[in-house]
Formats: structure tokens, C-alpha cells, sequence
């Protein structure tokens, strides 16, 4: 079986600098405490509407002790938020949706190849494939370790109205 070709060259990148730190992070996406799952931001080009993030995992992750027992394994379901913070960065950064907030709005051809594990850094690549102001932002996205493909899939983003959800929160 051939090897899958990755979406961006992560050799042409240096993998060890981030240009992006979780203060900055912050500043885009809202996910805080256990939900932030990015460590850094590796390379960015708004042209060629790539990014590069990674998550470094940790012992301290708040899902090692339960997924498994003696054997932990990042559950697919963190593997996607870490891929879906990493496209909401890059497209509140660069404003492509025109909102206050980022959300899933789907999920297309998702796979998982290979397990990530406490001292794996995850390294995600996201391309833009469509962004309509206002309405939806597709990314094509994979999830890298040791240079093994472990996530990919292509997720749809879609634009949260926080006006409308707090004014619901509050009343209730």
C-alpha cells in the first residue's frame, strides 16, 4: 500500500518553533482548561491556506487515565477537536467567516491510521478547501506523529451565534 500524501511538506518547516503560543492561541479560539488542545502554532500561509499546529501529549492529559487503563490511547474524538481548534485558529485569525465564533458543523471522510499516545506530538495540518463569509469554512485536515499519518478527514466549520446562545444561557 503507498504511502498517503500529506497535505503540506512538513519538512520545508521547522517543526520545533512555534509561531504561535497558547496566549495567542487564546486570543482566537475559546476553548480554555481541559478543552484547549493545541500547544502551538508551527507555520501559516493565508495563499497557499495552509496552517500547521501541533499538540504535545502529556501523561497530564485529562483522558489518560480512563482511555485505557494501562494503556492510553488519545480518543478519536480529541484527536478531531485538536484538528478543529487548529482550523478554527487559522480562520479567525485570517477572518474568514466574519464571526465571534467558530463551531463544528461536520465532519466528511474521517480516518484513523495510527494511535497517538502520552509523548507523541501531534502535528495538524490544515488547507482550506472553501470559506463563505457568514456561512461555512470546509478544511481538509491530518494528524501527524513520528511522521505517520494518524487523523485525516475534512471538517466543515460554521459560525456560532454567541449573541443568540448567551441570551439563552442567561435565561435559563
Amino acid at each position: 500500500m503507498a504511502e498517503k500524501e500529506l497535505l503540506f511538506d512538513l519538512d520545508s518547516i521547522d517543526l520545533t518553533t512555534s509561531i504561535a503560543d497558547l496566549g495567542e492561541i487564546r486570543s482566537y479560539n475559546p476553548q480554555r482548561f481541559e478543552m484547549e488542545q493545541l500547544s502551538g502554532i508551527l507555520y501559516e500561509n493565508l495563499e497557499e491556506g495552509v496552517a500547521v499546529a501541533y499538540k504535545d501529549i502529556t501523561d497530564d492529559d485529562f483522558w489518560t487515565r480512563g482511555h485505557m487503563p494501562n494503556m492510553p490511547l488519545m480518543p478519536g474524538v480529541i484527536m478531531l477537536e485538536a484538528c478543529a481548534q487548529a482550523c478554527s485558529f487559522f480562520c479567525q485569525k485570517n477572518d474568514m467567516l466574519g464571526a465571534d465564533m467558530l463551531g463544528f458543523g461536520g465532519l466528511d471522510e474521517v480516518r484513523f491510521r495510527d494511535p497517538v499516545t502520552p509523548g507523541d506530538r501531534l502535528i495538524i495540518i490544515c488547507k482550506l478547501i472553501k470559506a463563505r463569509k457568514n456561512r461555512m469554512v470546509v478544511c481538509k485536515f491530518q494528524g501527524v506523529v513520528n511522521g505517520s499519518l494518524a487523523v485525516e478527514g475534512i471538517l466543515r466549520g460554521i459560525p456560532i451565534p454567541t449573541e443568540q446562545l448567551q441570551a439563552v444561557l442567561n435565561s435559563k
